[in-house]
């Protein structure tokens, strides 16, 4: 399976002071290491990794900053990493979304489907995405 990474994937693998971090750090190079597959990111994403960067930072971090930390993370995906153009209509809504703050998730959601991936989130409560699971421990 190949992933469509969930703006709150990025933000947490991006800053080393996310609760979710390691986590999320653990999983992208687990994922990275299996050939052939692929974690895409498309445009709502990295928009959304920009933006919540410089609100979280409360201005300490510039929209050039934060775009160039985004650049360096995707790149040291290497080939494992590609963009996913979004040709999906914005008008359009599965029956689970019935609020505005859940359209993001369903149109992400929705493009991952279309594309034949899964959306890999944080979140619990998109139907069908995956939940990163917790790092093992356990030996």
């Amino acid at each position: 399976m190949n992933y469509l990474l969930d703006v709150n994937i990025l933000v947490a693998w991006g800053w080393m002071d996310h609760v979710d971090h390691e986590r999320t750090a653990y999983w992208i190079r687990e994922k990275r290491n299996i050939c052939d597959l692929k974690l895409f990111t498309s445009s709502i994403p990295e928009i959304g990794f920009v933006r919540v960067s410089v609100q979280r930072a409360m201005g300490r971090v510039t929209l050039s900053q934060a775009a160039k930390v985004l650049r360096g993370m995707l790149q040291s995906l290497g080939k494992s990493h590609q963009f996913l153009p979004d040709n999906l209509d914005g008008c359009y809504w599965p029956s689970w979304c019935t609020s505005a703050t859940r359209t993001t998730d369903a149109h992400l959601t929705e493009l991952a489907q279309m594309h034949g991936l899964q959306l890999a989130t944080l979140d619990a409560n998109i139907p069908l995405a995956l939940v990163l699971p917790p790092i093992n421990t356990k030996s």
